[in-house]
């Protein structure tokens, strides 16, 4: 261990940091992880987001009035008027489009035909809301996945400096050994 005091209590310091920051964030971390690893796989794994569909046509030619005609015909969705809709999202090059309602439900419709192609729950939203802490609310998206992610950053850096000292310490004894040695036949020679 280095002899320097402010060495010294910089280890002693990150030691307790990497600990005690572990256990303060184990619960909101474990949850991004988590969520994040369902992320990852939701092209994958149909019961985060259904898997996009394929239309007959390529040009879209369908109407507003149209897309929410179709959209209101599918019952689960409970969508009655534009409000009840989040977003479109047209994929000509699929020939298809999807209607995100407020509901989660998701309606992927033939861009040329208007045949509904697919109805599924869509969880990737909530799962993103739920990844980022805007699911909770502002006080603990700000007040706890924030600071979370201070601490992790904290952690990895500690964790990088503790994993750091063992290399930096033999290779300085390395050189210090040698320069001993070097020191050593300096003086048999004389």
């Amino acid at each position: 261990m280095s002899r320097n005091p402010a060495v010294r209590a910089l280890n002693k310091w990150s030691r307790k940091l990497h600990r005690w920051g572990a256990i303060l964030v184990v619960a909101p971390v474990a949850l991004v992880i988590a969520t994040g690893l369902l992320l990852q796989l939701k092209k994958q794994v149909a019961w985060v987001q259904p898997p996009t569909q394929r239309g007959v046509e390529s040009d879209p030619s369908l109407s507003f009035a149209q897309i929410l005609e179709i959209a209101r015909s599918v019952p689960e969705a409970r969508v009655d008027t534009w409000d009840d809709i989040d977003r479109l999202d047209v994929r000509p090059d699929r020939g298809m489009l999807k209607v995100r309602a407020r509901s989660s439900w998701e309606i992927q419709i033939d861009t040329g035909t208007g045949e509904v192609l697919q109805v599924a729950y869509r969880r990737s939203d909530l799962i993103e809301s739920i990844h980022d802490g805007s699911w909770f609310g502002d006080p603990i998206k700000l007040g706890v996945f924030l600071p979370s992610g201070i601490v992790l950053l904290c952690l990895w850096l500690t964790g990088v400096y503790l994993w750091l000292l063992p290399l930096v310490a033999r290779r300085s004894g390395r050189i210090r050994r040698s320069r001993s040695k070097a020191r050593e036949l300096g003086k048999s020679k004389h």
